[in-house]
C-alpha cells in the first residue's frame, strides 16, 4: 500500500509528494517553495535520515515510521503562522483516536490516551509518540510555512528528554500509510478552523480541552534558567502561562517542559 491523500484532503485540493525514502521532509518542502510551489502540499515518507527536531536534534524515521510536511503559502505574520502548530497537534489527535479504534476495542480499559504537550507533541501515557516542529520562510511577500509532524509508528527513538513510545508497542496494529491518510483529512479539518489565525481561540479552546499537565507542576528550561509553577493556561499568542509560587502569572514562549514527578529532574 503507498501514500495517499485522504478522500477530504483530495477534495480540498491538497496534493502529495510521497517518497520511499528522504534525508528530509520539511526541507523538501521548503526546497519546493523557494522553485515556486504555493501548496497546500503534502511531502511524506515512511523513512526519514536527516530531519532535525526542535533545538536541532535529530528527527529519524526508521522505515515504518511516519515522517510528514505540509506546505501551505499564506499571508500572516510569523506569530500568527506559530499558532499554527496548535491545529496540527489537534489534527495529529484526532487521527490517532480514528485509527486507533481497533485497538481501543479490543484492549478496553488499557487502551491507548492522547494527550497534547506544549507546545506542539503528542504523547501517550506520558510518553512522547509524536513531534510537531514549523519552519517558516518569506517568499514573494507571503509565508511559506511547512509544519513537520513526526510519528512513531513501529520503532521509538531512545535517550531523549522525554521517554518516547511508539504506536505499536501501545498494541495499535497499522500503518503509516493508513495514519497519514487520516492525518490528511483531519487537518483539512483544524487548519479551516484555524483559518489564517482568525479561528485560534476556537483552536485553543479544544487544544486545553487535551493538554497534558493542565493544573499541575511544571518547570520549563528556557536557555539558561529554569521557571517552576503551574501550568495554568495558553494565552491568545500560544504562549504557555505558569502561576508561580508568588502568584505571578508567566508567559513562555520556548522551552522544554517537565511535568509532575519529572518536574523535579528537569528542574535539577
Amino acid at each position: 500500500m503507498g501514500f495517499a491523500l485522504g478522500p477530504r484532503a483530495s477534495s480540498a485540493g491538497y496534493r502529495l509528494a510521497a517518497f520511499e525514502r528522504t534525508g528530509s521532509t520539511n526541507t523538501e518542502a521548503i526546497e519546493q517553495a523557494r522553485r515556486g510551489e504555493r501548496g497546500p502540499m503534502w511531502f511524506v515518507t515512511s523513512e526519514q535520515t536527516a530531519g532535525r527536531g526542535r533545538r536541532q536534534r535529530a528527527w529519524i524515521a526508521p522505515r515504518g515510521n511516519l515522517a510528514a510536511s505540509i506546505l501551505e503559502v499564506m499571508d500572516v505574520a510569523p506569530a500568527v503562522a506559530a499558532t499554527l502548530g496548535f491545529a496540527a497537534g489537534l489534527a495529529e489527535e484526532a487521527a490517532l483516536e480514528k485509527v486507533s479504534l481497533e485497538a481501543a476495542i479490543r484492549l478496553g480499559p488499557d487502551r491507548p490516551r492522547y494527550a497534547l504537550k506544549w507546545p506542539n507533541d503528542v504523547l501517550a501515557g506520558g510518553k512522547k509518540l509524536v513531534g510537531i516542529g514549523l519552519e517558516a520562510e518569506a517568499i514573494d511577500d507571503r509565508l511559506a510555512v511547512v509544519v513537520g509532524i513526526g510519528t512513531n509508528v513501529v520503532a521509538a527513538p531512545e535517550g531523549m528528554p522525554t521517554p518516547a513510545v511508539s504506536l505499536a508497542a501501545l498494541g495499535v496494529q497499522i500503518s503509516a500509510e493508513e495514519l497519514f491518510s487520516a492525518l490528511s483529512d483531519a487537518w483539512v479539518e483544524f487548519r479551516g478552523i484555524w483559518d489564517n489565525g482568525s479561528g485560534f481561540a476556537a483552536i485553543r479552546k479544544l487544544w486545553l480541552e487535551r493538554a497534558a499537565g493542565l493544573g499541575e507542576r511544571v518547570a520549563i528550561h528556557t536557555g539558561a534558567m529554569t521557571l517552576e509553577g503551574i501550568f495554568d493556561t495558553i494565552d491568545d499568542t500560544g504562549c504557555l502561562i505558569v502561576r508561580t509560587a508568588e502568584g505571578r502569572r508567566v508567559p513562555v514562549a520556548a522551552g522544554e517542559v517537565f511535568f509532575g514527578s519529572a518536574a523535579s529532574v528537569g528542574a535539577a
